[in-house]
This record gives structure tokens, C-alpha cells and sequence, in this order.
């Protein structure tokens, strides 16, 4: 087994962690910095732009960075070559794809309300098992609510994708996007276009930890307005919100969750991947919007919480609802395409839903909701 932390950025930390004879706390602070490291792929910015109070600034001139040379081509490697090596992102959508077809079973009239950051990915297999059922296919209305960032050139070459596969499949479909939100709790039901005789599903795929902390409970009630007959949610299990304003129990938090999700990249990809490389230059933008973003614009846009955390809030508007046996079991079918590591773990005490697991460390978690 290769070590699972090698240091790929030495150089640019070097100078921060050469300490003679650290105290407890120095040392804790040097192996935190060898950590993310590993993440931070132009030297220790994420401390810098905290010390200098330009976090904001820093972070949107990187998004502005990657954004020029993103393309479609470059975003489809990407992710399907993540989904072909990890269950990382995949467990979500066969845990959603699954509660959403049995919540919406022998409807004639679907509409799906997409808000997740996965362009799509997920909805080709939905497709497929559409076009298998035992009646009549069923029409498809496909709403994706695409905030800024996610280029417009991308979401349409993606619709056209889809509708062709549709019609490939059999299954009538409609593909809408809902462009450019600057925050995801600016969406309004009309811009959704709802319709008498539909069958509503929200998709929420890393989409709840995308809105302020402050607006949750009211993104969340919402939801409910939109009549659904299921709300799917899939996050990442850290928690950057209650240790919000304390940096170093935020920093912590940070090791423990990024040390681990880069450990899965390097025991997936090889060294030289590129896709590796644009997944940890990635990883290194949401350490930045952590630790150096202040206040509810940025920062808030990446403030995970952990299943345990989302459920509470949840029900307050939705009541929990327990994945099938068959659902269960398509995703330990789903984890015997990857390596050894990756688990299943039912949710403890107040907490609802399913958690995958990298060597028995809680890494992602999934739930469906019904009002």
C-alpha cells in the first residue's frame, strides 16, 4: 500500500514546518500544515489569505482561474473517471435513484427538481430503469437549478446529451435549467413551473451545504412548498458549521475530513492522473473557502454539517423515510465494483439514513425525506 500521506507540495511548505523542538501545540500545527499540504496546490494560501483577511478575494480569482479552462470535455472526464474508481459520489445517486423510483412508481407524470453539483451524472441510470418498467413509460420533466459557477455552455451541451439518450431510451422528456442563482435560497416555485397532475421529487446531491447557515431552516421548509412526494439528500460528513468562528477547531475539522477524502483519491488514482490532480486542486478551493472566507456570502458555501445535524433541521419541515431492502442492496452490489475499503453503515440514534464508509470512517451520507 502506497502511504496514504505523502507530501505533493514539500516545497512550499517547507518553511513553515522546520521546528526544532515544537511544543504540543506547534507540533499540532505542523502536522495539521503537512496535511493540507498535501491539498493546496500554490503554497499555504489558505493560512495566508486568513492572516491578510483576503480569503474572499483570493478564492474567487481562483474559481475565475479554473473557470477559464473549463470545458465540458474537461468536467465529463473528470467525474466519470471519479465514479469509475470510487463510490465517492456514485452512492449517492443510486441511494436517491432508488427512493426517487419507488416514491414515484406507476406515476404517468414526473418531475424531477435537481439541485446537486453532479451535471448530471446520475440521471442516465434512472433513465434506463424508466425505460424498463413494466407499464408504460413515463414522462419526464427534468429541473435543474444551476447556480453561478457551473457555466451555462455546459448545462446546455448536457440537456442535449440527455434528451438524446432519452429518446434512445424511450422515455418522453423535457430538460429545463434554472440559471445563475447567486444563492440557492433565491429559487422561487415559479421559476419551477410546477404542474397540476405531476409527481414531484427534489434531488438535493451536496446542495444543502451550498446555502447560508442562516437560511437553511427556510430553504428547507421551502422545499415542502413544492408538494414532493420525496426529497432525496446526499452530503459529506463534516461538520464546518458549528466550529464556525473558531479557526482552530475548524482547521482540525479540516484535517480530519480532506486527509481522509485525499487518502481515498491516492489509493484510487495513479500518481500522475490528471484527474487526480483537477480533484485535489479542487479540494483545495473548498479548503480555501473554509478556513478563509468570514461571513455569510462565500464562506457559507461550503459549511457542511453532519448527517446527524442535517436531520434535525430536516425534520423540522419532512419526515424520515427508510431506504428499501432492495435499495440496500444495490448498493452493496454498487461497493463490490471498487476496491476494498469502502463499507455501508446505517445511522445511529436521532440520525436517519445510510453512510458509506472508507475504512470505517463515516465519509458520505444519504436520506430520503417525505413531507
Amino acid at each position: 500500500m502506497q502511504n496514504p500521506h505523502p507530501h505533493h507540495h514539500q516545497a512550499s511548505a517547507s518553511c513553515l514546518l522546520e521546528l526544532d523542538d515544537p511544543d504540543a501545540t506547534q507540533k499540532w500545527a505542523a502536522e495539521l500544515l503537512r496535511q493540507c499540504a498535501r491539498a493546496i496546490s500554490e503554497k499555504d494560501i489558505a493560512l495566508f489569505c486568513k492572516a491578510t483577511e483576503s480569503g474572499e478575494r483570493c478564492y474567487k480569482t481562483s474559481v475565475s482561474v479554473a473557470e477559464m479552462s473549463h470545458s465540458f470535455e474537461s468536467t465529463r472526464k473528470v467525474i466519470l473517471q471519479f465514479q469509475e474508481v470510487s463510490p465517492w459520489t456514485t452512492f449517492g445517486h443510486v441511494a436517491s435513484n432508488g427512493a426517487i423510483l419507488e416514491a414515484l412508481e406507476g406515476e404517468a407524470k414526473l418531475h424531477i427538481i435537481d439541485i446537486s453539483n453532479t451535471y448530471c451524472t446520475q440521471w442516465p441510470t434512472l433513465l434506463e430503469a424508466l425505460a424498463t418498467r413494466n407499464d408504460d413509460s413515463p414522462h419526464l420533466r427534468l429541473t435543474v437549478v444551476a447556480t453561478a459557477g457551473v457555466g451555462g455552455f455546459v448545462m446546455d451541451e448536457i440537456g442535449q446529451r440527455m434528451g438524446k439518450f432519452a429518446r434512445l431510451m424511450g422515455v418522453p422528456f423535457e430538460f429545463h435549467v434554472i440559471r445563475d442563482l447567486s444563492r440557492l435560497d433565491e429559487l422561487t416555485e415559479e421559476e419551477l413551473g410546477l404542474r397540476e397532475g405531476e409527481a414531484v421529487a427534489v434531488n438535493c446531491v451536496g446542495a444543502l451545504r451550498r446555502v447560508g447557515v442562516e437560511q437553511r431552516h427556510a430553504f428547507i421548509r421551502m422545499l415542502r412548498t413544492f408538494r414532493p412526494r420525496v426529497v432525496t439528500v446526499v452530503e459529506e460528513e463534516a461538520d464546518f458549521t458549528s466550529c464556525s468562528g473558531e479557526f482552530a477547531v475548524c482547521f482540525d475539522e479540516c484535517l480530519r475530513f480532506y486527509a481522509t477524502y485525499l487518502e481515498t483519491l491516492e489509493e484510487s488514482f495513479p500518481p500522475t492522473s490528471n484527474e487526480r490532480l483537477a480533484l485535489e486542486r479542487e479540494c483545495s478551493r473548498s479548503i480555501l473557502r473554509v478556513l478563509a472566507c468570514d461571513g455569510d456570502g462565500v464562506g457559507d458555501c461550503e459549511r457542511r454539517e453532519k448527517g446527524s445535524q442535517w436531520c434535525r433541521r430536516l425534520m423540522e419541515a419532512f419526515s424520515s423515510n427508510s431506504f428499501s431492502d432492495d435499495v440496500v442492496d444495490d448498493l452493496k452490489a454498487l461497493l463490490k465494483r471498487y476496491r476494498a475499503g469502502w463499507s455501508l453503515m446505517p445511522a445511529q440514534g436521532d440520525a436517519s439514513g445510510l453512510y458509506l464508509t472508507w475504512k470505517q470512517q463515516p465519509v458520505v451520507w444519504a436520506c430520503a425525506w417525505k413531507p
